[in-house]
């Protein structure tokens, strides 16, 4: 039986489905730095690259990108389960296909029953798809685990990010954890960088439960709050030294129109 190869669904909207055009628009959102760093974890966001992809390839151009990936995402469509897992087969893109790392995939799902093998919560998601295409540009060869994710409570959340570590830490290799989510939605730049800058601040002093709090208490339309959440408590339990923000930027700063805006942001824990 042939693997299963998800098909791409949003080349050619978030981002170019001619492979030179995608490298090209790649390679400008691009930093070269001297430096690269060894994260546990990162968030990076997820709109049509001409809004966030400097902010995204900012942040993918100071890391080292090891060979196994997982990558949370938000689930936007509302189909699936709501702990949806690919575990074999390839995501087709432009620029060739990224491969599942099906040995990882079966020790999250023994290690957490909850995650569910799914393809419906994942075939529309332009939020995992757009990053791959990234690291297919800087890193020739990887494996990764995508995880979509609906609303989970925080012990849920909790209760993924112990599973994700204690996996990390027996298969004894290099493993990121990306978080895929933009900000707040639709409000305008003041109010939008102010409810941005609540939620980055708990991300900054990697406080999951903070951070899930403030989101809702604050009403902060952050829509990777679950896959954030869930990368914070692993990377505690990992024992993260810290966290930069490497950007934080609008939808208005490429746009113009200020008046309904989305915040995007960076940000990189080591």
């Amino acid at each position: 039986m042939p693997f299963p190869i998800r098909q791409p669904a949003v080349a050619g909207t978030f981002y170019p489905a001619d492979p030179k055009a995608l490298r090209d628009q790649i390679a400008s959102c691009l930093k070269p730095t001297s430096t690269k760093i060894t994260a546990k974890g990162i968030v990076v966001p997820h709109a049509g690259y001409i809004y966030s992809g400097s902010v995204a390839g900012q942040v993918y151009s100071q890391i080292n990108i090891p060979d196994r990936l997982i990558i949370l995402s938000p689930n936007h469509t509302g189909l699936g389960v709501p702990f949806s897992i690919n575990n074999r087969g390839a995501w087709r893109l432009p620029m060739g296909n990224a491969q599942i790392d099906e040995k990882l995939a079966d020790r999250l799902m023994k290690e957490c029953p909850l995650l569910e093998v799914d393809t419906e919560a994942q075939m529309h998601e332009h939020s995992l798809e757009v990053q791959i295409p990234f690291l297919q540009f800087l890193k020739k060869d990887f494996r990764f685990v995508p995880i979509t994710l609906g609303h989970l409570s925080l012990k849920q959340c909790e209760e993924l990010g112990e599973a994700l570590a204690q996996v990390i830490v027996q298969e004894k290799e290099p493993i990121l954890i990306i978080a895929s989510s933009d900000m707040n939605h639709y409000e305008n730049q003041t109010i939008t960088l102010e409810k941005d800058q609540w939620a980055i601040d708990k991300i900054l002093t990697q406080d999951p439960k903070g951070l899930f709090d403030t989101v809702h208490s604050k009403k902060i339309s952050m829509c990777g709050i679950i896959p954030t959440t869930v990368m914070l408590a692993t990377c505690n339990k990992l024992k993260a030294k810290r966290t930069l923000l490497v950007d934080h930027k609008t939808s208005g700063d490429v746009s113009g129109d200020f008046e309904k805006v989305v915040g995007y942001a960076g940000l990189i824990i080591e």
